[in-house]
């Protein structure tokens, strides 16, 4: 089997040697280094090979193929000089001529939503305190009224750390950290990251973005949420936007609802971002439950108050027309070209 990879390396670098441009050598680095190239095809020796010698076998196969892209390069880099020089020896080449523009990078569609966000709300008089996404079990669910025993719990596949604190599976706990801080009354938005142990599909990501939103006050009503709601969405898609409410449960608001907004995508006729319904769930929200009030400190007989917490992976799916949320995380730059 040495043998053979060493036969692999003469031959590969021999038809090295012969190559006088980069498309051909893009073409042989592919034949040799592919995932169904020449040395990857080696391995397939690994069944003949007593088990002893697997792991000498294996490191010769890695060590040919790191020399092998090591000389790729190295030719690679010959010849982007040599066509280099050859245009600076062009009579017609002129080096006063304006270089060509370098690309730009952009902001990522879900900053450009945050910041959009942000600043609607700044106009209706609302802080952004900032809080970590490594939470205790008390702030993520215990003081959210959401006890070791409860249902939701189960609703919320956690991602635990060592240390007993968890990645924070929604941006509540702001909710509380909020309350304990400042005084009443306020108005408050926490936008961050967070983490749920997920089943991936066109609309769930183990990692995606929520902001969460807190009003403090006396004689809060269900109709101030309805109407911050509707100037928020409608800010932000820059027209009318077809929305419905409907009862839910959250154990931390009291009544609660889902609030939805038509598919952007498809128009309300279905599709795998709605789930066929025509609709998608964009935030739940609803009046602060009392026991929530109290474990931030607050006098419930006192003070009242409204929370939403709004998806904002979803809705730059919404805005943008995207059909699989796992773009958005997914660090293709393919992806994030389409939104400079």
């Amino acid at each position: 089997m040495s043998d053979k990879i060493e036969q692999v390396k003469i031959e590969a670098n021999a038809e090295l040697e012969k190559v006088t441009d980069e498309a051909t050598l893009r073409e042989l680095e592919i034949r040799y280094l592919g995932k169904k190239g020449t040395v990857a095809s080696l391995m397939k020796f690994m069944r003949d090979i007593p088990n002893e010698e697997k792991p000498l076998f294996g490191k010769k196969v890695n060590d040919l193929k790191q020399e092998l892209q090591h000389e790729f390069d190295t030719r690679g880099a010959v010849l982007r000089n040599k066509t280099l020089m050859a245009e600076v020896q062009d009579p017609f080449f002129d080096p006063t001529l304006p270089s060509m523009d370098e690309p730009v990078g952009n902001l990522h569609p879900l900053t450009v939503i945050t910041e959009e966000i942000e600043a609607i709300f700044r106009t209706m008089g609302f802080v952004i305190p900032d809080y970590p996404e490594a939470e205790s079990e008390f702030f993520n669910f215990e003081a959210l009224n959401i006890p070791g025993d409860h249902p939701a719990r189960d609703m919320q596949d956690t991602f635990w750390l060592k240390d007993g604190n968890l990645l924070r599976t929604h941006t509540s706990p702001g909710q509380i950290r909020t309350m304990q801080q400042l005084k009443p009354p306020y108005r408050a938005i926490f936008p961050g990251k967070v983490y749920r142990y997920e089943a991936l599909d066109a609309s769930h990501e183990h990692t995606f973005h929520q902001v969460e939103g807190l009003v403090v006050d006396k004689n809060v009503s269900v109709g101030n949420l309805i109407h911050s709601m509707k100037v928020l969405i409608e800010e932000i898609f820059q027209r009318k936007v077809n929305i419905r409410l409907r009862p839910g449960y959250f154990p931390f608001v009291e009544p609660g609802f889902e609030l939805d907004m038509e598919c952007s995508v498809c128009q309300g006729k279905g599709c795998s971002v709605c789930k066929r319904t025509g609709w998608v769930e964009l935030l739940p929200c609803g009046l602060v439950h009392p026991n929530v009030l109290r474990a931030g400190g607050l006098d419930p007989d006192e003070w009242s108050g409204w929370a939403f917490g709004l998806g904002l992976s979803r809705l730059v799916m919404m805005k943008y027309e995207i059909d699989d949320i796992r773009h958005i995380m997914g660090g293709d730059l393919r992806f994030l070209d389409q939104f400079q």
